[in-house]
């Protein structure tokens, strides 16, 4: 069966580096929003008998989510094959359990909502904080793509004598995995957070950072109060000016200039989001992903 990648507008130059992986075709789905702002989606091309994937950016989720499931059921419609969604930032993971009675636990509404509508996942590192693995919400085939090796890579090639630091418990997985690879030390330290805006970070252990550039790993960024909170800590500590790498760069404005007052000399991300801050391409690691869920 052949491949054919529908981007979602936003996401072409992601489908267009996948097609080069995966020696397929490539095209943008046409999205034309009325006044009222409700949306109509066009297919540029003929899928049918076609092995689909959709592939899209999903910051900004609310408003690109509707579109991208209409054009998956108008793929269905036209006759596509197998239809698959590649999104390197899978949305509503953070909701993870009802913190207020009455709350939605919007994974699991998220989860249902694009199980029902393709046959498989492609994304990275999605935030599994209390869900055990994708699996546990997600009823279709997905693969979880790892960024420590291109994070490693970058980290390797741009920075001299690192030390890794995590700003909390939850990042521990990336810091340990990326610090194994090029053979940095790290640490992670302690978070208590009382609100999206409200955080506190400790350290969790003495280290010694002598000689060594302090590089803030985390899966997300998005406020930024995580990381600058972090950076305050090792400024005050006497540690050198640290650097930030993010798998997803969520951060508008505000959050850039909250770090930069917190002392962070850079932010360098995945490019799973469009971001200034995009300099670690993802599209191999997404390609080797989908070719491990095709027929052999």
């Amino acid at each position: 069966m052949n491949t054919i990648i529908l981007a979602l507008p936003g996401a072409e130059r992601l489908a267009q580096s996948l097609a080069v992986h995966l020696h397929c075709t490539a095209a943008t789905l046409e999205v034309h929003r009325f006044p009222d702002g409700e949306a109509v989606v066009r297919l540029p091309t003929s899928v049918a008998g076609q092995r689909t994937l959709l592939v899209a950016h999903l910051d900004r989720p609310d408003e690109k989510t509707l579109p991208l499931l209409f054009a998956a059921d108008a793929a269905r419609e036209l006759g596509a094959g197998e239809l698959g969604l590649v999104v390197p930032y899978l949305p509503y993971m953070r909701q993870d359990a009802r913190f207020r009675p009455g709350e939605a636990i919007t994974s699991r509404t998220y989860a249902r909502l694009l199980s029902s509508t393709f046959d498989f996942l492609v994304t990275v590192d999605p935030h599994l904080h209390r869900w055990p693995s994708l699996d546990a919400i997600y009823s279709i085939r997905s693969v979880v793509v790892a960024a420590a090796p291109a994070m490693a890579v970058w980290i390797a090639r741009n920075v001299e004598r690192p030390i890794l630091v995590g700003p909390d418990s939850e990042s521990e997985q990336w810091v340990a995995d990326v610090a194994k690879r090029i053979g940095a030390p790290w640490t992670v330290m302690r978070k208590e957070r009382r609100g999206d805006r409200d955080v506190t970070v400790t350290p969790s252990q003495s280290i010694d950072p002598s000689g060594r550039n302090p590089v803030l790993l985390d899966d997300i960024v998005s406020s930024g109060h995580t990381i600058a909170a972090a950076a305050e800590v090792l400024r005050g500590a006497g540690w050198s000016q640290p650097l930030c790498v993010a798998v997803h760069a969520l951060l508008d404005g505000e959050g850039a200039d909250l770090l930069r007052r917190a002392g962070v000399s850079r932010v360098v991300s995945c490019d799973s989001v469009p971001h200034a801050s995009n300099g670690i391409p993802l599209a191999p690691l997404l390609a080797d992903g989908v070719r491990s869920l095709l027929p052999a």
